[in-house]
């Protein structure tokens, strides 16, 4: 276990290298961050010469990138064009995407797995059918169209909710984000358990603790459902990065502050160190997850091991 774990962090080290010098290419050639600073009005060339020596924006792009890295291993990530430290709002930021991912995976697990595992086990019955019609509907409904509904009948309409977050974004506050942000990923996560559970249903060990004379219930929890559950830990380790980077419109509908909305102002603003430094971040929360879920397929699985 422990040299896969050394050889698994040795492979990270190319990923995130390629990861972040693709993202800092592609940041780098959206616009010009100097014409940003200067609104609406066009820099003077002094101007926009000492902003760029300033932010180092006057180095070959190759150079920005190999400073760039240096400062992330001691910590450091840029200083935003307004004068804010990049880890100052992420230091606001991060905990509450935190919070909100958290909200969003409980749902996917709690209200996913539940609805995969009894329409695994009842399949082609009314209630499979009526809990695949709405999968599918959730799916094929926007996010932000669902985001928005929410929010006007809870918020506004019937006033159970409030409209919009506090600064704080407590536990409570994010249930309804939460689950507009887990909406898609939830249905997904129910199709996917459903599949897995029909299919190993099938499979010669579950027929076999069947017949050795096993609970019910022991052969479902034991048996079933921990192999079942390999390909849905898979999609939920990989989701929460994804989560993570991707809660912009839900963020925005309810007013959140977060990883969401920090990288929208930077990419509105054109604020190259912001967008550069919060992704940087979220490729390593990918990374993360994933080794974390390779390393949970040996608790699903006995019979997996890592040499």
């Amino acid at each position: 276990m422990g040299r896969y774990v050394a050889r698994r962090l040795l492979q990270m080290i190319p990923v995130f290298t390629g990861s972040t010098l693709l993202i800092f290419l592609m940041v780098n050639v959206m616009g010009d961050p100097v014409a940003g600073l200067c609104g609406e009005r066009q820099c003077d060339p002094a101007t926009a010469g000492r902003l760029k020596r300033e932010f180092g924006l006057d180095k070959p792009v190759w150079q920005q990138y190999l400073t760039y890295m240096g400062n992330v291993f001691t910590g450091d990530f840029g200083t935003a064009f307004n004068g804010q430290e990049v880890t100052e709002l992420m230091s606001t930021a991060f905990p509450v995407t935190i919070r909100l991912t958290i909200v969003a995976i409980l749902f996917e697990i709690v209200i996913g797995v539940t609805l995969g595992v009894v329409t695994g086990l009842r399949r082609g019955r009314p209630v499979d059918t009526s809990v695949l019609m709405a999968t599918l509907v959730v799916i094929s409904v926007p996010t932000f169209v669902t985001g928005l509904l929410l929010q006007l009948l809870l918020g506004v309409e019937w006033g159970w909710i409030k409209p919009s977050v506090s600064t704080d974004a407590t536990f409570d506050e994010l249930i309804v984000p939460g689950l507009v942000l887990a909406s898609v990923s939830l249905a997904y996560v129910t199709r996917l358990t459903r599949t897995s559970i029909a299919e190993n249903r099938r499979s010669d060990y579950v027929r076999t603790a069947v017949a050795k004379g096993l609970p019910r219930r022991r052969v479902i929890t034991r048996h079933l459902l921990r192999n079942s559950l390999i390909p849905v830990v898979t999609f939920i380790g990989t989701d929460i990065g994804a989560l993570m980077g991707g809660a912009i419109v839900t963020e925005r509908i309810f007013n959140i502050h977060g990883v969401g909305y920090q990288l929208y102002q930077g990419i509105l603003r054109q604020n190259t160190q912001t967008v550069v430094g919060f992704v940087t971040v979220l490729v390593l929360v990918f990374l993360v997850a994933n080794l974390l879920v390779d390393l949970l397929y040996a608790v699903l699985d006995p019979r997996i091991r890592y040499a």
